[in-house]
Protein backbone atom coordinates (compact mmCIF):
# COMPACT_ATOMS: atom_id res chain seq x y z
CA UNK A 1 0.00 0.00 0.00
CA UNK A 2 1.37 3.29 -0.64
CA UNK A 3 0.02 6.58 -0.25
CA UNK A 4 -0.98 9.48 -2.26
CA UNK A 5 1.17 12.31 -1.24
CA UNK A 6 -0.02 15.12 -3.84
CA UNK A 7 0.14 18.47 -2.64
CA UNK A 8 0.96 17.19 0.95
CA UNK A 9 5.04 16.53 1.45
CA UNK A 10 4.72 13.24 3.91
CA UNK A 11 8.66 13.89 5.40
CA UNK A 12 10.32 16.69 7.76
CA UNK A 13 11.86 19.15 4.77
CA UNK A 14 15.06 20.40 6.47
CA UNK A 15 15.85 23.59 4.50
CA UNK A 16 18.24 24.98 7.41
CA UNK A 17 21.47 24.26 6.31
CA UNK A 18 23.07 24.34 9.43
CA UNK A 19 21.14 21.83 10.73
CA UNK A 20 22.34 18.27 9.81
CA UNK A 21 20.11 15.83 8.29
CA UNK A 22 19.69 12.72 10.11
CA UNK A 23 19.33 8.61 8.97
CA UNK A 24 15.77 8.38 10.25
CA UNK A 25 14.36 11.35 9.38
CA UNK A 26 13.39 12.20 13.24
CA UNK A 27 15.06 15.53 14.78
CA UNK A 28 16.08 15.20 18.40
CA UNK A 29 13.28 13.40 20.08
CA UNK A 30 10.80 14.96 17.46
CA UNK A 31 9.86 11.64 15.38
CA UNK A 32 8.39 12.29 12.42
CA UNK A 33 5.54 10.31 12.31
CA UNK A 34 3.94 8.74 8.78
CA UNK A 35 0.29 8.32 8.48
CA UNK A 36 -1.16 4.43 9.87
CA UNK A 37 -1.62 3.59 6.60
CA UNK A 38 2.29 4.01 5.49
CA UNK A 39 2.77 1.96 8.64
CA UNK A 40 1.19 -1.28 7.03
CA UNK A 41 2.08 -5.02 7.54
CA UNK A 42 -0.48 -7.22 5.93
CA UNK A 43 -2.26 -9.48 8.05
CA UNK A 44 -0.72 -8.18 11.69
CA UNK A 45 -3.02 -7.51 14.25
CA UNK A 46 -2.71 -6.55 17.93
CA UNK A 47 -5.24 -9.12 19.58
CA UNK A 48 -5.94 -12.75 18.75
CA UNK A 49 -9.37 -13.56 17.84
CA UNK A 50 -11.27 -16.55 17.33
CA UNK A 51 -12.47 -17.11 13.25
CA UNK A 52 -15.67 -16.08 12.71
CA UNK A 53 -18.26 -18.86 11.81
CA UNK A 54 -19.82 -18.58 8.66
CA UNK A 55 -22.94 -17.06 8.56
CA UNK A 56 -25.42 -15.97 5.66
CA UNK A 57 -25.31 -12.37 4.40
CA UNK A 58 -27.69 -10.34 6.73
CA UNK A 59 -27.36 -6.89 4.77
CA UNK A 60 -29.60 -8.10 1.84
CA UNK A 61 -28.94 -5.71 -1.12
CA UNK A 62 -26.12 -3.82 0.63
CA UNK A 63 -23.34 -5.89 -0.19
CA UNK A 64 -19.34 -5.09 0.49
CA UNK A 65 -17.66 -4.20 -2.92
CA UNK A 66 -14.21 -5.53 -1.79
CA UNK A 67 -11.39 -5.26 1.38
CA UNK A 68 -11.79 -2.24 3.91
CA UNK A 69 -7.92 -1.91 3.19
CA UNK A 70 -7.25 -1.34 7.43
CA UNK A 71 -4.06 -1.70 7.61
CA UNK A 72 -2.00 -4.55 9.96
CA UNK A 73 -0.54 -3.35 12.95
CA UNK A 74 0.77 -4.45 16.94
CA UNK A 75 -1.22 -3.02 19.80
CA UNK A 76 2.34 -1.30 20.33
CA UNK A 77 2.29 0.56 17.11
CA UNK A 78 -1.15 1.76 17.18
CA UNK A 79 -0.48 3.13 20.70
CA UNK A 80 2.59 5.44 19.75
CA UNK A 81 1.36 6.60 16.67
CA UNK A 82 -1.58 8.63 18.55
CA UNK A 83 0.65 8.99 21.35
CA UNK A 84 3.02 11.07 18.30
CA UNK A 85 0.06 12.56 16.90
CA UNK A 86 -1.46 13.77 20.15
CA UNK A 87 2.31 15.42 21.56
CA UNK A 88 2.25 17.52 17.79
CA UNK A 89 -1.37 18.89 18.83
CA UNK A 90 -1.71 22.34 20.23
CA UNK A 91 -4.13 23.03 22.93
CA UNK A 92 -5.02 25.34 25.44
CA UNK A 93 -2.76 23.30 27.87
CA UNK A 94 0.36 23.95 25.82
CA UNK A 95 0.25 27.73 26.05
CA UNK A 96 -0.97 30.67 25.17
CA UNK A 97 -3.97 30.37 22.34
CA UNK A 98 -5.22 33.68 21.75
CA UNK A 99 -8.18 32.98 18.79
CA UNK A 100 -9.87 36.06 18.75
CA UNK A 101 -13.86 35.71 19.07
CA UNK A 102 -13.26 31.91 20.63
CA UNK A 103 -12.44 32.90 24.28
CA UNK A 104 -9.40 30.11 24.58
CA UNK A 105 -9.28 29.83 27.69
CA UNK A 106 -8.01 27.64 30.59
CA UNK A 107 -11.25 25.72 32.56
CA UNK A 108 -10.27 24.68 36.00
CA UNK A 109 -9.95 20.91 36.84
CA UNK A 110 -12.03 21.05 39.88
CA UNK A 111 -15.07 21.66 36.69
CA UNK A 112 -13.65 18.90 35.15
CA UNK A 113 -14.00 16.34 38.17
CA UNK A 114 -17.38 17.74 39.49
CA UNK A 115 -18.98 17.42 36.03
CA UNK A 116 -17.35 13.39 36.15
CA UNK A 117 -18.98 12.97 39.64
CA UNK A 118 -21.28 9.67 39.14
CA UNK A 119 -24.36 11.25 39.75
CA UNK A 120 -24.24 13.51 36.84
CA UNK A 121 -21.36 11.34 34.52
CA UNK A 122 -24.07 8.06 34.37
CA UNK A 123 -27.70 10.10 34.64
CA UNK A 124 -29.86 9.10 31.71
CA UNK A 125 -32.23 11.12 29.81
CA UNK A 126 -35.06 8.50 30.44
CA UNK A 127 -34.58 7.76 34.18
CA UNK A 128 -37.72 8.74 36.72
CA UNK A 129 -37.39 12.04 37.93
CA UNK A 130 -37.84 10.60 41.06
CA UNK A 131 -33.90 9.13 40.55
CA UNK A 132 -32.48 12.29 39.42
CA UNK A 133 -33.76 15.30 41.67
CA UNK A 134 -30.00 15.96 42.14
CA UNK A 135 -29.54 16.76 38.56
CA UNK A 136 -32.85 18.62 38.10
CA UNK A 137 -31.91 21.03 40.94
CA UNK A 138 -28.63 21.55 39.98
CA UNK A 139 -30.09 22.80 36.37
CA UNK A 140 -32.59 24.57 38.40
CA UNK A 141 -29.96 26.39 40.21
CA UNK A 142 -28.18 26.89 37.04
CA UNK A 143 -31.02 28.76 35.29
CA UNK A 144 -31.13 31.01 38.35
CA UNK A 145 -27.48 32.22 37.92
CA UNK A 146 -27.71 32.84 34.19
CA UNK A 147 -31.11 34.53 35.17
CA UNK A 148 -29.54 36.75 37.97
CA UNK A 149 -26.46 37.34 35.88
CA UNK A 150 -28.56 38.58 32.73
CA UNK A 151 -31.68 39.92 34.66
CA UNK A 152 -33.97 38.27 32.07
CA UNK A 153 -37.47 36.12 33.04
CA UNK A 154 -37.27 32.43 31.55
CA UNK A 155 -34.40 30.75 30.79
CA UNK A 156 -34.09 27.56 28.74
CA UNK A 157 -30.97 25.35 29.30
CA UNK A 158 -31.82 22.84 26.14
CA UNK A 159 -29.93 24.32 22.96
CA UNK A 160 -27.30 21.94 22.05
CA UNK A 161 -24.70 25.32 21.03
CA UNK A 162 -24.54 28.98 20.49
CA UNK A 163 -25.83 28.90 17.02
CA UNK A 164 -28.64 26.36 18.02
CA UNK A 165 -29.55 29.14 20.80
CA UNK A 166 -29.71 31.38 18.46
CA UNK A 167 -31.97 29.37 16.26
CA UNK A 168 -34.07 29.65 19.47
CA UNK A 169 -34.43 33.10 20.13
CA UNK A 170 -35.16 34.13 16.42
CA UNK A 171 -38.41 31.03 16.65
CA UNK A 172 -39.35 32.62 19.76
CA UNK A 173 -39.41 36.29 18.19
CA UNK A 174 -41.39 34.66 15.24
CA UNK A 175 -44.11 33.05 18.00
CA UNK A 176 -44.29 36.21 19.61
CA UNK A 177 -45.06 38.24 16.38
CA UNK A 178 -47.45 35.00 15.27
CA UNK A 179 -49.37 34.99 18.83
CA UNK A 180 -49.91 39.01 17.89
CA UNK A 181 -51.33 38.06 14.39
CA UNK A 182 -48.34 39.69 12.81
CA UNK A 183 -47.55 37.84 10.29
CA UNK A 184 -46.23 40.52 7.80
CA UNK A 185 -42.45 40.69 9.97
CA UNK A 186 -40.58 38.96 6.97
CA UNK A 187 -37.20 40.70 7.67
CA UNK A 188 -33.87 40.75 10.15
CA UNK A 189 -31.49 43.15 10.36
CA UNK A 190 -27.70 42.14 11.19
CA UNK A 191 -25.24 44.54 11.62
CA UNK A 192 -21.65 43.39 9.74
CA UNK A 193 -20.01 43.31 13.28
CA UNK A 194 -22.02 40.42 14.19
CA UNK A 195 -20.94 36.81 13.90
CA UNK A 196 -21.06 35.01 10.56
CA UNK A 197 -23.92 32.33 12.65
CA UNK A 198 -26.03 35.35 12.98
CA UNK A 199 -27.28 35.94 8.97
CA UNK A 200 -27.08 32.48 8.39
CA UNK A 201 -29.65 31.80 11.86
CA UNK A 202 -32.13 34.11 10.59
CA UNK A 203 -32.23 32.75 6.67
CA UNK A 204 -32.57 29.61 8.35
CA UNK A 205 -35.95 30.35 10.03
CA UNK A 206 -36.99 31.69 6.77
CA UNK A 207 -36.02 35.69 7.39
CA UNK A 208 -34.78 37.81 4.80
CA UNK A 209 -31.53 39.28 5.99
CA UNK A 210 -30.52 42.91 5.84
CA UNK A 211 -27.02 44.12 6.96
CA UNK A 212 -26.29 47.18 9.10
CA UNK A 213 -23.41 48.62 8.09
CA UNK A 214 -20.73 49.93 10.90
CA UNK A 215 -19.85 53.35 11.76
CA UNK A 216 -15.80 54.83 11.25
CA UNK A 217 -15.28 53.64 14.74
CA UNK A 218 -16.43 50.14 14.37
CA UNK A 219 -20.08 50.64 15.90
CA UNK A 220 -23.87 50.35 14.22
CA UNK A 221 -24.37 52.61 12.20
CA UNK A 222 -27.31 54.31 14.29
CA UNK A 223 -29.10 56.06 11.48
CA UNK A 224 -28.89 53.52 8.95
CA UNK A 225 -30.47 51.30 11.51
CA UNK A 226 -33.29 53.32 12.05
CA UNK A 227 -33.73 54.23 8.33
CA UNK A 228 -34.17 50.28 8.03
CA UNK A 229 -36.63 49.97 11.01
CA UNK A 230 -40.33 49.12 10.04
CA UNK A 231 -43.34 46.74 10.13
CA UNK A 232 -41.68 44.28 8.00
CA UNK A 233 -38.76 43.94 10.46
CA UNK A 234 -39.47 41.16 12.70
CA UNK A 235 -36.03 41.88 14.55
CA UNK A 236 -32.28 42.69 15.07
CA UNK A 237 -29.30 40.57 15.71
CA UNK A 238 -26.46 41.99 17.29
CA UNK A 239 -23.30 40.92 18.53
CA UNK A 240 -22.53 43.19 22.16
CA UNK A 241 -19.30 43.50 22.58
CA UNK A 242 -19.22 43.18 18.80
CA UNK A 243 -16.92 41.11 16.71
CA UNK A 244 -14.56 44.35 16.66
CA UNK A 245 -13.90 43.86 20.50
CA UNK A 246 -16.08 47.10 21.33
CA UNK A 247 -19.35 48.08 23.62
CA UNK A 248 -22.02 49.19 21.37
CA UNK A 249 -22.08 52.64 23.27
CA UNK A 250 -25.77 53.65 21.92
CA UNK A 251 -26.94 49.86 22.76
CA UNK A 252 -30.19 51.66 24.87
CA UNK A 253 -31.07 53.68 21.84
CA UNK A 254 -30.73 51.00 19.64
CA UNK A 255 -33.26 48.94 21.61
CA UNK A 256 -35.70 51.47 22.01
CA UNK A 257 -35.70 52.32 18.06
CA UNK A 258 -36.03 48.32 17.50
CA UNK A 259 -39.14 48.43 20.19
CA UNK A 260 -40.35 51.13 18.55
CA UNK A 261 -40.55 49.67 15.23
CA UNK A 262 -42.77 46.78 16.98
CA UNK A 263 -39.36 44.63 16.48
CA UNK A 264 -37.82 42.52 18.83
CA UNK A 265 -33.93 43.11 20.20
CA UNK A 266 -31.88 39.61 19.81
CA UNK A 267 -28.03 39.83 21.65
CA UNK A 268 -25.51 37.33 20.41
CA UNK A 269 -24.21 36.62 24.31
CA UNK A 270 -21.16 34.97 22.87
CA UNK A 271 -18.85 37.91 24.28
CA UNK A 272 -20.49 37.99 27.42
CA UNK A 273 -17.31 36.74 29.34
CA UNK A 274 -16.68 40.44 28.83
CA UNK A 275 -19.20 42.19 30.61
CA UNK A 276 -20.56 39.29 32.87
CA UNK A 277 -21.19 40.55 36.27
CA UNK A 278 -21.00 44.21 35.28
CA UNK A 279 -23.83 44.73 33.31
CA UNK A 280 -27.19 42.82 32.97
CA UNK A 281 -28.46 42.05 29.03
CA UNK A 282 -31.91 43.02 30.26
CA UNK A 283 -31.31 46.64 31.79
CA UNK A 284 -30.03 47.32 28.29
CA UNK A 285 -33.04 46.64 26.69
CA UNK A 286 -32.70 42.91 25.22
CA UNK A 287 -35.28 40.36 24.55
CA UNK A 288 -33.42 37.24 24.27
CA UNK A 289 -29.95 36.25 24.38
CA UNK A 290 -28.09 33.03 24.15
CA UNK A 291 -25.26 32.26 26.26
CA UNK A 292 -22.06 30.38 25.28
CA UNK A 293 -21.54 28.53 28.45
CA UNK A 294 -18.10 27.44 27.09
CA UNK A 295 -16.48 31.04 26.49
CA UNK A 296 -17.84 32.50 29.22
CA UNK A 297 -18.31 29.96 31.67
CA UNK A 298 -16.27 26.36 32.00
CA UNK A 299 -16.13 23.75 29.46
CA UNK A 300 -13.24 22.58 26.95
CA UNK A 301 -13.84 24.66 23.93
CA UNK A 302 -12.37 23.07 20.62
CA UNK A 303 -12.49 19.79 18.88
CA UNK A 304 -16.51 19.90 18.18
CA UNK A 305 -18.28 20.09 21.48
CA UNK A 306 -20.17 18.57 23.22
CA UNK A 307 -21.68 22.66 23.30
CA UNK A 308 -24.56 24.17 25.58
CA UNK A 309 -26.01 27.00 24.24
CA UNK A 310 -28.72 28.41 27.27
CA UNK A 311 -31.16 31.22 26.59
CA UNK A 312 -32.33 33.82 28.39
CA UNK A 313 -35.38 35.70 27.85
CA UNK A 314 -37.14 39.14 29.08
CA UNK A 315 -40.25 39.43 30.71
CA UNK A 316 -41.49 40.38 26.78
CA UNK A 317 -40.72 36.87 25.63
CA UNK A 318 -40.83 34.57 28.63
CA UNK A 319 -44.05 33.39 27.22
CA UNK A 320 -42.44 31.60 24.24
CA UNK A 321 -40.33 29.84 26.08
CA UNK A 322 -39.87 26.52 24.85
CA UNK A 323 -39.92 23.07 26.68
CA UNK A 324 -38.50 21.45 28.22
CA UNK A 325 -38.02 23.60 31.59
CA UNK A 326 -37.40 22.95 35.28
CA UNK A 327 -39.72 23.50 37.82
CA UNK A 328 -39.70 22.79 41.57
CA UNK A 329 -43.35 22.18 43.39
CA UNK A 330 -45.08 23.01 46.22
CA UNK A 331 -43.21 20.12 48.02
CA UNK A 332 -39.83 21.00 47.21
CA UNK A 333 -39.36 18.65 44.49
CA UNK A 334 -38.23 19.48 40.86
CA UNK A 335 -39.49 18.50 37.88
CA UNK A 336 -39.14 19.03 33.57
CA UNK A 337 -42.24 20.29 31.81
CA UNK A 338 -42.24 18.49 29.31
CA UNK A 339 -45.28 19.60 26.76
CA UNK A 340 -45.67 22.77 25.67
CA UNK A 341 -49.38 22.79 26.29
CA UNK A 342 -51.88 25.29 24.87
CA UNK A 343 -49.45 27.92 25.32
CA UNK A 344 -47.91 30.46 22.45
CA UNK A 345 -44.38 28.64 22.83
CA UNK A 346 -43.52 26.61 20.10
CA UNK A 347 -42.55 23.29 21.31
CA UNK A 348 -39.75 21.95 21.94
CA UNK A 349 -35.61 22.05 20.08
CA UNK A 350 -34.05 19.01 21.24
CA UNK A 351 -34.83 15.36 21.99
CA UNK A 352 -34.24 15.65 25.58
CA UNK A 353 -32.93 18.34 27.96
CA UNK A 354 -29.50 19.39 27.39
CA UNK A 355 -25.96 18.41 28.22
CA UNK A 356 -25.62 17.53 31.62
CA UNK A 357 -21.98 17.89 31.85
CA UNK A 358 -21.83 21.66 30.50
CA UNK A 359 -24.21 22.42 33.17
CA UNK A 360 -22.41 20.79 35.84
CA UNK A 361 -18.63 22.33 34.26
CA UNK A 362 -20.66 26.16 34.10
CA UNK A 363 -22.28 26.24 37.65
CA UNK A 364 -19.12 24.46 39.37
CA UNK A 365 -17.61 27.94 37.49
CA UNK A 366 -20.15 30.01 38.66
CA UNK A 367 -20.17 28.67 42.35
CA UNK A 368 -16.51 28.53 42.67
CA UNK A 369 -16.00 32.22 41.56
CA UNK A 370 -19.19 34.27 43.48
CA UNK A 371 -20.84 37.70 42.35
CA UNK A 372 -17.18 38.87 43.03
CA UNK A 373 -15.30 36.87 41.11
CA UNK A 374 -17.47 36.81 37.91
CA UNK A 375 -17.51 40.31 38.40
CA UNK A 376 -13.06 39.75 38.31
CA UNK A 377 -12.76 37.55 35.21
CA UNK A 378 -14.94 40.00 32.77
CA UNK A 379 -12.58 42.99 34.32
CA UNK A 380 -9.45 40.65 33.80
CA UNK A 381 -10.19 39.49 30.41
CA UNK A 382 -11.08 43.37 29.37
CA UNK A 383 -7.48 44.33 31.35
CA UNK A 384 -5.57 42.04 29.22
CA UNK A 385 -6.90 42.63 25.90
CA UNK A 386 -5.99 46.31 26.63
CA UNK A 387 -2.64 45.63 27.57
CA UNK A 388 -2.09 44.07 24.31
CA UNK A 389 -3.13 46.71 22.44
CA UNK A 390 -1.08 48.94 24.59
CA UNK A 391 1.92 47.42 24.16
CA UNK A 392 1.50 46.10 20.18
CA UNK A 393 -0.08 49.59 19.26
CA UNK A 394 3.72 51.72 18.30
CA UNK A 395 4.30 48.91 15.65
CA UNK A 396 0.91 47.34 14.62
CA UNK A 397 -1.95 49.62 13.68
CA UNK A 398 -5.20 49.46 15.61
CA UNK A 399 -8.06 48.89 13.66
CA UNK A 400 -9.71 51.86 16.02
CA UNK A 401 -9.56 53.99 18.84
CA UNK A 402 -9.73 53.76 22.30
CA UNK A 403 -9.82 51.10 24.23
CA UNK A 404 -11.39 47.80 23.78
CA UNK A 405 -13.17 44.90 25.42
CA UNK A 406 -12.10 41.55 25.58
CA UNK A 407 -10.11 41.13 22.51
CA UNK A 408 -8.13 43.42 20.76
CA UNK A 409 -8.36 44.14 16.67
CA UNK A 410 -5.69 45.18 14.34
CA UNK A 411 -5.41 45.38 10.59
CA UNK A 412 -2.84 45.43 7.82
CA UNK A 413 -1.54 48.88 7.33
CA UNK A 414 1.33 48.40 9.49
CA UNK A 415 2.53 45.53 6.76
CA UNK A 416 1.54 47.84 4.02
CA UNK A 417 4.29 47.89 1.30
CA UNK A 418 6.50 45.19 3.18
CA UNK A 419 5.07 42.63 0.90
CA UNK A 420 4.62 40.64 3.89
CA UNK A 421 0.60 39.58 4.67
CA UNK A 422 -1.56 38.93 7.70
CA UNK A 423 -1.14 35.03 6.50
CA UNK A 424 2.27 35.57 6.14
CA UNK A 425 2.69 37.17 10.24
CA UNK A 426 0.18 34.09 11.58
CA UNK A 427 2.62 31.27 10.13
CA UNK A 428 5.69 32.74 11.56
CA UNK A 429 4.16 32.82 14.95
CA UNK A 430 3.91 29.45 14.95
CA UNK A 431 7.88 29.01 14.82
CA UNK A 432 7.52 31.00 17.83
CA UNK A 433 5.40 28.51 19.86
CA UNK A 434 1.86 30.17 19.74
CA UNK A 435 -1.08 29.92 17.99
CA UNK A 436 -2.02 32.21 15.64
CA UNK A 437 -5.24 34.86 16.09
CA UNK A 438 -7.96 34.79 14.40
CA UNK A 439 -7.31 36.41 10.84
CA UNK A 440 -8.98 38.39 8.46
CA UNK A 441 -12.16 38.36 10.68
CA UNK A 442 -14.31 40.19 10.82
CA UNK A 443 -14.99 41.40 7.78
CA UNK A 444 -15.18 45.23 8.13
CA UNK A 445 -11.70 45.69 8.45
CA UNK A 446 -8.68 44.74 5.70
CA UNK A 447 -6.21 41.83 6.79
CA UNK A 448 -7.60 41.55 10.54
CA UNK A 449 -5.72 40.49 13.41
CA UNK A 450 -8.17 39.60 16.35
CA UNK A 451 -6.26 38.67 19.18
CA UNK A 452 -8.08 37.52 22.74
CA UNK A 453 -6.16 36.29 25.35
CA UNK A 454 -8.28 35.72 27.74
CA UNK A 455 -8.69 36.77 31.43
CA UNK A 456 -6.16 33.33 32.27
CA UNK A 457 -2.87 34.39 30.61
CA UNK A 458 -0.56 36.17 33.53
CA UNK A 459 0.95 39.02 32.85
CA UNK A 460 4.71 37.11 32.03
CA UNK A 461 2.44 35.03 29.06
CA UNK A 462 1.62 38.36 27.81
CA UNK A 463 4.91 39.69 27.65
CA UNK A 464 5.97 36.55 25.99
CA UNK A 465 3.57 37.00 23.32
CA UNK A 466 3.96 40.93 23.09
CA UNK A 467 7.66 40.29 23.00
CA UNK A 468 7.58 38.07 20.00
CA UNK A 469 4.70 40.09 18.01
CA UNK A 470 6.77 42.70 18.26
CA UNK A 471 9.66 40.89 16.77
CA UNK A 472 7.49 39.86 13.94
CA UNK A 473 6.16 43.04 13.14
CA UNK A 474 9.82 44.89 13.20
CA UNK A 475 11.52 42.18 10.42
CA UNK A 476 8.29 42.48 8.30
CA UNK A 477 8.82 46.45 8.13
CA UNK A 478 12.78 45.78 7.78
CA UNK A 479 11.82 43.76 4.49
CA UNK A 480 12.72 40.46 5.02
CA UNK A 481 9.98 38.61 3.11
CA UNK A 482 11.84 35.73 2.60
CA UNK A 483 11.49 34.75 6.13
CA UNK A 484 7.95 34.86 5.87
CA UNK A 485 7.28 33.22 3.06
CA UNK A 486 8.51 30.23 3.81
CA UNK A 487 7.27 30.03 7.50
CA UNK A 488 6.81 27.90 9.29
CA UNK A 489 10.20 25.87 9.24
CA UNK A 490 10.13 24.45 12.77
CA UNK A 491 6.62 22.51 12.50
CA UNK A 492 6.29 19.08 12.02
CA UNK A 493 4.80 20.04 8.55
CA UNK A 494 5.73 22.73 6.33
CA UNK A 495 3.77 25.95 4.77
CA UNK A 496 1.34 23.87 2.71
CA UNK A 497 -0.25 25.84 -0.83
CA UNK A 498 -3.26 27.16 1.05
CA UNK A 499 -5.33 27.64 -2.10
CA UNK A 500 -4.42 23.82 -3.49
CA UNK A 501 -5.13 22.41 -0.51
CA UNK A 502 -8.91 23.93 -0.12
CA UNK A 503 -9.40 23.13 -3.84
CA UNK A 504 -7.52 20.42 -4.64
CA UNK A 505 -7.62 18.27 -1.08
CA UNK A 506 -6.10 14.66 -1.26
CA UNK A 507 -8.21 13.06 1.67
CA UNK A 508 -7.48 9.11 1.06
CA UNK A 509 -4.88 6.97 0.63
CA UNK A 510 -4.32 4.80 -3.08
CA UNK A 511 -4.14 1.40 -2.25
CA UNK A 512 -1.03 -0.56 -4.26
CA UNK A 513 -3.54 -3.54 -4.91
CA UNK A 514 -6.73 -3.00 -6.30
CA UNK A 515 -9.70 -4.34 -3.29
CA UNK A 516 -10.68 -7.77 -4.18
CA UNK A 517 -13.77 -7.94 -5.58
CA UNK A 518 -16.66 -10.09 -3.81
CA UNK A 519 -18.27 -12.36 -5.75
CA UNK A 520 -21.76 -11.35 -6.46
CA UNK A 521 -22.75 -14.81 -4.57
Amino acid sequence: MSMNNQGRPTGIQNTDSAVPETVTGNRGLQIEEPLIFEQDSAGRCGVDLPEVPAVGPRLGAVKPRGRIGLPGLAEPQVVRHYTRLSQKNYAIDSGLYPLGSCTMKHNPRLNEKMARLPGFADVHPLQPESTVQGALELMAELGRWLATLTGMAAVTLAPAAGAHGEMCGIMAIRSAHDAKGDKGRTKILVPESAHGTNPATAAACGYAVEAIPATEDGRVDLEALKAKLGPDVAGLMLTNPNTCGLFERDIITIAEAVHAAGAYFYCDGANFNAIVGRVRPADLGIDVMHINLHKTFSTPHGGGGPGSGPVVFAESLAPFVPVPYVVQDKDGAFRLVEQAGDGPAFGRMKAFHGQMGMFVRALAYMMSHGADGLRQVANDAVLNANYLLARLQDVMTPSFEGPCMHECLFDDRFLKGTGVTTLDIAKALIDEGFHPMTMYFPLVVHGALLIEPTETESKASLDQFVTALRALAERAKSGDVAYFQGAPRLTPRRRLDETAAARKPVLRWTPAVEPETVAAE
